[in-house]
């Protein structure tokens, strides 16, 4: 896996200016380990209610959060049912625009009818990508593109199965997806007014299986091209089936193109409560020399961002 990292970061290196400004993100995870020093930076209390966050999008001293706000939860049904495992419930999906001190400045419904759950979103320099789903796997989205100057949303094309994350790598003008618990990857390559050019296909044949299945992933970003850090968490009984649950979080740098992590990092950090840090969404940035900052929004309803600053031992 490590030389798998180095050649993608030599790939970074050689595809040009814009490519070498966007570098320092792998280059510094490249250099962390288990060992790395987090330190924390701070602490950002929403003023509202933020229901169920999922994506986190950092614009200068603005955040975005998708959200989900259920209103009757879904209900798994005794058999699947054309290949549906549960009913549709009822919610709404939201997207917050967030000053530095956590105080909502605007917001947009997205979605329709039974398609209200939103996902993991990216910033692709001038649009969020924001994906909308139902809230069951192997079902629908609609994928939006949203102005963060107007928050004026445009649905930009519907899919047929639970596209819970987007990636926008602007080096290949391909838009990426994951699916429910990010298992399948999605590509779809987009023509100069950014609508996708492959969806006359079926998405059985666009589909590849996620390789790595230590985390599911709840939030990815671009981070230079033909790459993304994606966060999340998978929940374990170190006791056995009966026992407590433990939840790990962690970090990953995916290869978009070969659908497979080069870089996996665990986050060792948790909320009073016992969340992992990576439960719900986040956002990253160069920090300092050779440091990254991260921001983390693990909770429901009452939410809080914990900033913290990670650099190489």
């Amino acid at each position: 896996m490590q030389r798998i990292l180095r050649l993608a970061l030599m790939a970074l290196s050689l595809a040009g200016p814009a490519a070498a400004q966007e570098r320092g993100i792998p280059d510094r995870l490249a250099a962390l380990s288990r060992g790395a020093a987090w330190q924390p930076a701070g602490v950002i209390p929403l003023a509202f209610p933020t229901h169920h966050p999922q994506g986190m999008a950092r614009i200068g001293d603005r955040f975005y959060l998708s959200s989900v706000e259920i209103i009757t939860r879904t209900e798994r049904f005794p058999e699947p049912r054309d290949g549906l495992d549960r009913t549709p419930g009822e919610g709404r999906g939201h997207l917050f625009e967030v000053d530095a001190e956590g105080r909502l400045l605007r917001s947009v419904t997205l979605g329709e009818g039974s398609i209200y759950h939103p996902g993991g979103i990216d910033f692709d320099g001038t649009h969020l990508w924001v994906p909308v789903a139902e809230y069951r796997p192997n079902s629908r989205s609609i994928i939006y593109r949203v102005d963060p100057a107007t928050m004026q949303a445009e649905a930009v094309f519907r899919f047929g199965d639970h596209v819970g994350g987007l990636v926008m790598d602007r080096a290949s003008a391909t838009l990426h997806g994951v699916s429910w618990g990010s298992r399948r990857f999605y590509a779809w390559p987009l023509d100069g007014a950014g609508r996708p050019t492959n969806l006359a296909t079926a998405p059985e044949a666009l589909r590849r299986a996620n390789p790595s299945h230590y985390i599911d992933y709840q939030d990815c970003h671009s981070v230079g091209p033909g790459l993304a850090l994606c966060s999340g968490l998978n929940a374990y009984r170190p006791r056995g089936p009966q026992g407590p649950v433990f939840a790990l979080g962690g970090v990953e740098l995916v290869d978009l193109a070969r659908g497979a992590p080069v870089f996996q990092l665990p986050v060792e950090h948790w909320t009073e409560s016992g969340l992992p840090m990576t439960q719900n969404p986040f956002a990253v940035a160069a920090q300092g020399a050779n440091g990254l900052r991260f921001w983390f929004a693990p909770e429901d309803d009452r939410t809080r961002i914990f900033v913290f600053d990670v650099m190489p031992r």
